[in-house]
């Protein structure tokens, strides 16, 4: 939600209004809240998300360019969304704390920019509250004030359990620091997911495997496995550029991923989305499925993303700048656009597409649905789900053909 490079797009208004049929939206809607916390101990080479070392942010006077001095801006910014988005907010159903490292603020700021997400809308009574940590960022006590707090969930980067596949990745943590944290969260109560990368240069089958057996060994309630991508800009482009690692193949990161879905498939774990699977229903990630499903929200802090009824926007970038914006009560927006209906139906189809119940067949353009009998007979799409229902029933369900080949599903569909 808050990657390094902003978009293209309108000048957006510093009182931070928004255009009346948007705020019509709130109560129809799900209402989420992502913060952005944009601080890292060591800058992944693979990473072009908005982060910042703390070496790089200087002697961290400036206020909101500190782990010490941040929360103070994320909570002024919930404030001044509240000013924004006036009385008709639903109660927040979901919370998401990513970044960067989240817990390298000290857990009773982050509970304290949760408090002020409570103060502001309220939560639901069966809100999941999220944060991300590093394996080596937690402790016992920490966690147990996370949950305190009112966290419910907290997802580890655990990327690999290979040490020469996490040094690659630059990742600093041990691999046996995921065990202690994971059994650190299950004793505070929280539910734990895993987000696992697949594809890093030098990776082998068996050293992907391996990864996926010490997750699994784990029982976590979540699993997210992503493919690498080499982001242009980042140290991983570099090196690749130079010929020092190979480039990730498509091929081998087929193999991996289809690897992944047999192994957490005999697990339990059912996929939902192409990238995630969970063990129950009630462990998979809402707030991302508020993301896939057109659902309300506001991103917290510097480079984060917010959408509400068609209308989103990004904030700037550095830490310092987003605080003296929010300083002398001005919008940290850096720019914004307001989706046309073609627009919001394309990503509707983008989205939706990717997850297990499928997209259904009258969301799909006719020139689309002329497509559908070819992609079930090149193995992309579920026959029955497509074809075989009644009318009003019938669905674009991807096979793990098509979930390898998504891209190409929505593309054939919205051609």
């Amino acid at each position: 939600m808050a990657p390094s490079a902003l978009p293209d797009g309108d000048p957006a208004p510093p009182t931070g209004e928004l255009p009346g049929d948007a705020l019509a939206t709130l109560g129809k809607r799900p209402f989420g809240v992502y913060v952005h916390v944009p601080f890292c101990v060591v800058r992944c080479g693979y990473c072009d998300f908005n982060t910042y070392t703390l070496r790089e942010l200087g002697d961290g006077s400036a206020p909101g360019a500190s782990v010490d001095t941040f929360a103070e801006a994320a909570s002024a910014e919930i404030r001044f969304a509240g000013g924004v988005l006036g009385s008709d907010v639903p109660p927040v159903s979901t919370v998401f704390v990513g970044g960067g490292t989240p817990t390298m603020l000290a857990s009773a700021d982050l509970v304290a920019v949760l408090d002020t997400i409570r103060v502001t809308w309220g939560l639901a009574a069966d809100a999941e509250v999220t944060t991300e940590a590093n394996p080596d960022s937690v402790s016992t006590a920490s966690l147990r004030e996370l949950a305190e707090g009112g966290f419910t969930r907290v997802s580890f980067g655990m990327q690999s359990a290979v040490p020469h596949v996490l040094a690659t990745l630059d990742r600093t943590h041990d691999p046996a620091n995921v065990e202690r944290a994971v059994a650190a969260a299950r004793s505070a109560g929280l539910q734990v997911s895993l987000d696992l990368i697949y594809g890093t240069p030098g990776e082998s089958l068996a050293d992907w495997e391996t990864t996926l057996r010490a997750a699994l060994a784990l029982e976590p309630d979540h699993v997210s496995a992503y493919a690498l991508v080499v982001e242009e800009g980042t140290k991983l482009a570099a090196r690749v550029r130079r010929g020092e690692v190979p480039m990730p193949l498509d091929d081998d990161e087929a193999d991996k991923y289809e690897r992944a879905d047999t192994l957490l498939a005999a697990a339990g774990y059912d996929w939902y989305e192409v990238s995630n699977w969970a063990r129950r229903p009630d462990a998979r990630c809402r707030h991302n499925l508020g993301y896939w499903d057109d659902a309300n929200w506001w991103g917290v802090g510097p480079g984060a993303h917010s959408h509400v009824g068609g209308v989103r926007w990004w904030n700037v970038k550095h830490p310092a700048a987003y605080a003296r914006l929010l300083a002398d009560g001005r919008s940290p927006a850096h720019g914004r656009e307001e989706l046309t209906s073609e627009q919001r139906h394309d990503e509707r189809v983008l989205l939706a597409v990717r997850l297990a119940q499928g997209l259904p067949l009258t969301d799909v353009p006719d020139s689309g649905r002329r497509a559908v009998a070819g992609l079930v007979a090149d193995g992309l799409v579920d026959g029955p789900a497509a074809l075989g229902a009644g009318a009003s029933e019938r669905r674009v369900v991807l096979t793990r053909r098509g979930r390898l080949l998504a891209d190409t599903v929505v593309h054939r569909l919205l051609s």
